[in-house]
């Protein structure tokens, strides 16, 4: 009898398996070290664990080629990685499909993970993965004597020349370009608020736009940076850090004036394979998975439990922890992306920015 019960469970283990085999999570993300993050904690485990393959695929802004394929009613991604603006923006335009916290694991102690996770990191449509940041970085051997300090060096080509290589797009530049002109951190959504903020954000990139290439692929700015291209770039902390360590690029990155804000996942309305997309999301949202990605690259993981769990960088001995967005040395100039207005204002910001481009 025991022998038929350990066969009988090894035949539904395998065949169990075998239906896992037939599923698939087709995974959008964005390429580059942070791609390579989410392969490598979360795909890999996920399909060793489960047996459902995950086919990842890139793109400069996940965010498009969703509404895209959501709108023409021909959809193929069954989980994005965006912006958690965007997410908003999407979920509102009904877009997405509804995540149900009830689905994510809780904490190792017990904590449900609607409690684990920090304020914002859940929504009706998105679940957030990680904590990144806009940052400045610079190449230090273009710089032998003064280094860059802050928001207002990028704007100061006198004192530190060359060209710099800032995201194209309103977001986060604005921002940026209001703090190197004095504003603190805590009142620049009160100045971009008005007529006058906007203008006087957009007279600061006037300053330097001769001076600026414009990126739109995460992986350009430290390209930019090791071609000898630009001097200085605004780019996502997580891209310049890789470059840094795992290439040894003499790059540097100054965390007084960081934007930061929240990346997830997000479900695209019809996802061919949503119980698998599910499953994908509960479990590369769990504690251990959000603390492994952590090392991979320089973003912090936005659930309290895995915060203490994230070890060393990748391969090495040396810790990751002061190199997150979020350790506590690097938050003292840091400005909170502020979502709720960038979910109100981005069309008609984007709108001037691109009138703003296109204009001698």
């Amino acid at each position: 009898m025991k022998r038929t019960l350990i066969l009988t469970s090894a035949l539904v283990a395998v065949a169990s398996m075998g239906h896992a085999q037939d599923k698939q999570v087709n995974l959008l993300s964005w390429g580059g070290a942070y791609g390579n993050s989410h392969v490598q904690a979360y795909a890999k485990p996920f399909e060793e664990k489960t047996g459902i393959k995950v086919v990842v695929s890139d793109a400069d802004n996940p965010a498009t080629p969703v509404k895209a394929q959501v709108e023409a009613g021909n959809v193929s991604i069954d989980v994005a990685s965006v912006e958690y603006a965007d997410a908003v923006r999407l979920c509102d335009e009904g877009l997405l499909e509804p995540i149900d916290p009830a689905i994510l694991t809780p904490a190792p102690d017990g904590t449900a993970a609607a409690d684990d996770f920090i304020e914002g990191a859940i929504t009706d449509c998105f679940v957030g993965t990680d904590v990144y940041s806009m940052i400045l970085a610079y190449d230090d051997g273009k710089f032998p004597d003064a280094k860059p300090a802050g928001p207002a060096d990028f704007f100061d080509t006198a004192k530190f020349p060359g060209k710099r290589t800032m995201r194209k797009g309103a977001k986060f530049n604005l921002e940026f370009a209001l703090m190197a002109d004095g504003v603190a951190p805590d009142q620049v959504y009160e100045v971009l608020g008005t007529p006058e903020g906007v203008d006087r954000a957009f007279a600061k990139l006037d300053s330097i736009k001769k001076d600026v290439i414009w990126w739109e692929a995460g992986a350009q700015p430290p390209q930019l940076l090791a071609d000898g291209e630009v001097s200085m770039a605004f780019a996502f902390n997580g891209r310049i850090f890789n470059a840094a360590q795992a290439e040894g690029k003499p790059f540097k990155i100054v965390w007084d004036g960081q934007i930061y804000e929240m990346e997830g996942w997000v479900m695209p309305k019809g996802a061919p394979n949503a119980e698998a997309a599910r499953e994908f999301i509960a479990f590369s949202t769990s504690t251990e998975p959000q603390a492994r990605a952590a090392e991979f690259i320089s973003y912090g993981p936005p659930r309290k439990s895995a915060a203490a769990l994230v070890g060393n960088i990748d391969g090495t001995d040396v810790p990751m922890g002061p190199n997150l967005p979020t350790y506590a040395d690097n938050m003292q100039q840091a400005l909170a992306s502020n979502l709720d207005f960038w979910v109100d204002h981005d069309a008609e910001l984007q709108e001037r920015f691109n009138a703003w481009l296109a204009a001698n």
